[in-house]
């Protein structure tokens, strides 16, 4: 299940890599034409590759300056020369070095970006690894998983919750003389319509999310008619279903929905999961920032339970059965 900030990380990357051949000198004619067609194929490539451009050109000044302020005497600073090119031995060791340190910068600032709009459009959020149970005026309670956002929009003829990022449990205040309102989760295209009492729904990406009942029964649904599959479908207790704009209403057969939630438990649980998949809830519920610096690691499989106040040594844990290597810079841990 991919996810908006693992989507976004993955056009990041892109781009740091398309920053750092384009530096390297002209493109041949093949490599011309892959970049022309990943920059057709998402509107928010230029932008990244303008923003990853921009920085690797930043970047080669910082390292300029803090080389000049190193190596140059104290009490008398030389007159700068006009730099000589590189020899193309020490080019590839310097522009690894410059690359890994670009992908990292671009996958903490770029990722950071939503996260001010999304302030601004909620009533209600939860920052990293922040629980949260709020209640609503209709006798409705929701409980917000760490870094999630809601938005509340009653109004007289509907109870509407807006589920703006992360996910939430939805314990409604059934219909009857008092409430006639119904009470609907909005998110990513789609629609939950409750038709009992408490369900989850978690956002992955701006048209992907899924909903699983953890009691009595809703109603699934897409505002606009899907690609492939069914507009809508009824969930009974216990059954969960992954909405999409490409695929509509697909019901998540196995789903293991007492996992899916155990951060409602105080533990995080894994079963044969990509490490991607792993590193973004990680970053969820820790301060700092893991980036995976070697997407060749992407899809290793993680299994395990781990508590959510013991996340550092989690981390450690992953990087030793996975044999791999850490480093701690600046509240970010590199992973290659």
């Amino acid at each position: 299940m991919n996810s908006q900030g693992s989507e976004q990380q993955i056009i990041t990357e892109t781009a740091a890599e398309w920053a750092v051949r384009l530096h390297a000198g002209e493109l041949d004619a093949a490599a011309q034409a892959q970049l022309e067609q990943w920059l057709a194929a998402d509107e928010r490539h230029t932008t990244a590759l303008q923003f990853a451009q921009q920085t690797w050109a930043a970047m080669g000044a910082l390292a300029l300056d803090l080389h000049l302020q190193t190596s140059a005497p104290r009490r008398q600073r030389p007159k700068l020369p006009h730099p000589a090119p590189a020899t193309r031995r020490r080019r590839p060791l310097r522009w690894a070095a410059r690359a890994a340190a670009l992908s990292l910068v671009l996958a903490v600032g770029w990722l950071s970006g939503p996260t001010v709009l999304i302030n601004m459009q909620s009533d209600y959020r939860t920052g990293v690894g922040e629980i949260r149970t709020v209640q609503l005026d209709d006798g409705s309670s929701v409980e917000l998983d760490a870094s999630s956002a809601i938005r509340i929009d009653y109004d007289t003829y509907e109870r509407r919750i807006s589920l703006l990022a992360g996910s939430a449990v939805f314990d409604v205040a059934p219909m009857g003389e008092a409430e006639v309102r119904p009470f609907v989760v909005q998110s990513a295209g789609g629609q939950t319509k409750a038709l009992g009492t408490q369900f989850v729904v978690a956002r992955q990406s701006s048209d992907q999310a899924w909903v699983g009942v953890l009691q009595h029964s809703v109603a699934v649904s897409l505002k606009k008619p899907p690609i492939h599959g069914p507009v809508r479908q009824i969930l009974q207790e216990g059954q969960s279903a992954r909405y999409s704009s490409q695929d509509g209403v697909e019901p998540l057969a196995g789903f293991d929905l007492s996992a899916a939630t155990g951060w409602r438990r105080g533990v995080l649980v894994f079963d044969h999961q990509p490490l991607a998949q792993v590193v973004e809830q990680l970053n969820r519920y820790r301060p700092g920032q893991i980036v995976l610096a070697n997407r060749a690691l992407a899809d290793r499989q993680v299994s395990g339970v781990f508590r959510l106040e013991m996340l550092d040594s989690a981390l450690q844990t992953l990087t030793q059965e996975l044999h791999v290597k850490r480093v701690q810079l600046a509240g970010v841990s590199l992973i290659y």
